[in-house]
């Protein structure tokens, strides 16, 4: 790829390419869309994930609506049934409600449709990779604090799922710290959860991770709270899907778990999010956020390399078994020490939230 390292990138006759992040951490392998289904079907399948990157793909995806419908000299309700496709394409993540309403609002005072759509969508991606250098900004004061309180010492961090880089465009969220600490001269080493049922991971986390030359160790996901009770943990930080008004975070199923465990050995318990996962409108994490209900078979079947290189799926379990697979669970405000946001750092209730964001008072 001659492009810089991103997650996604448009080509060269204005067409969109991703990494298909299925395919970590063993190939590195991409994929072009060239219509509003192929990006509807990559957020479906998982060849995209993490909330801003599908909120940045939802965006070309109306792109490639808007130009699909204007070569074919189609009618404007194949735009709409794009709008609705990409809408439904997955439930949790509020940054795709975000992008495809800001790309809505872009088109509703646009006249050049085709040059509006490519230079919107190219705005969202600009915008999260700065915001979440920001983050990183706002983030690295804490990992320095505890860096500082240990004479040097390694820093232990422990995190959830993935929302580095992949999950994002470059920075990533809980990645953006870690980073600029490294750059800083920091010692830091992340325990990475492998995360079932997709193990984000131990495919995502430690790819990214391994090549941008950070110490780490993966554990599975029931390891945390041991590491926690003997002093192996400084500081726990997670990404989001989607945050409340009150603070309560959704983020991929087993993070309430390392919550709880943190909150027990009083160990910090950081959420790093851009603002687009703020989501102003809901309260009640629990009674609220609609919690996505995936395919048993990713909790039946593994991936991994064969001995002799193949990438195949193996079931771990009797065929019969019927298997239960949430994708995310919310984690209460009061267990979580504050959020990490591009603004600045602040408490998990409306209050914080609105010290830093006046516009949703």
């Amino acid at each position: 790829m001659s492009h810089k390292f991103r997650t996604i990138w448009t080509t060269e006759d204005r067409f969109v390419e991703v990494i298909d992040q299925r395919q970590l951490p063993h190939n590195l392998i991409t994929v072009k869309l060239q219509s509003y289904q192929e990006a509807e079907i990559a957020i479906k399948n998982m060849t995209v994930r993490g909330a801003p990157l599908i909120g940045a793909t939802a965006a070309y995806g109306v792109y490639l609506a808007v130009r699909e419908m204007l070569e074919k000299q189609l009618d404007a309700s194949f735009l709409e049934r794009a709008f609705e496709a990409l809408r439904n394409s997955r439930p949790t993540a509020v940054n795709l409600f975000w992008a495809l309403d800001k790309m809505r609002k872009a088109l509703d005072e646009s006249e050049d449709f085709l040059t509006t759509s490519w230079e919107e969508a190219g705005k969202i991606v600009e915008e999260d990779i700065e915001t979440c250098r920001l983050i990183g900004v706002h983030g690295l004061p804490i990992i320095e604090e505890i860096a500082k309180r240990k004479k040097g010492e390694v820093v232990n961090i422990l995190t959830h799922c993935n929302a580095g880089m992949l999950g994002c465009i470059e920075w990533g969220t809980i990645t953006s710290p870690i980073y600029q600490a490294k750059e800083k001269g920091i010692k830091v080493h992340v325990w990475v959860d492998e995360t079932r049922p997709r193990n984000q991971g131990s495919n995502l986390t430690a790819y990214e991770l391994t090549r941008h030359g950070i110490d780490h160790t993966l554990v599975v996901d029931n390891t945390g709270g041991h590491l926690m009770q003997h002093g192996m943990v400084d500081m726990v930080i997670v990404g989001t899907d989607r945050t409340t008004r009150n603070g309560d975070v959704a983020n991929k199923i087993g993070t309430y778990l390392k919550a709880l465990a943190a909150k027990d050995n009083e160990i910090p318990f950081y959420v790093a999010l851009p603002s687009t996962t703020l989501d102003m409108s809901i309260r009640d994490g629990l009674k609220e956020i609609p919690i996505e209900e995936r395919d048993q078979n990713e909790v039946k079947y593994i991936q991994g390399k064969r001995s002799d290189g193949q990438i195949d799926s193996v079931l771990i379990c009797p065929e019969t078994t019927k298997a239960s697979n949430y994708g995310f669970d919310v984690t209460p405000a009061r267990l979580v020490t504050a959020l990490i946001t591009e603004r600045g750092v602040c408490e998990a209730n409306e209050a914080g939230i609105v010290s830093l964001f006046p516009e949703y008072k």
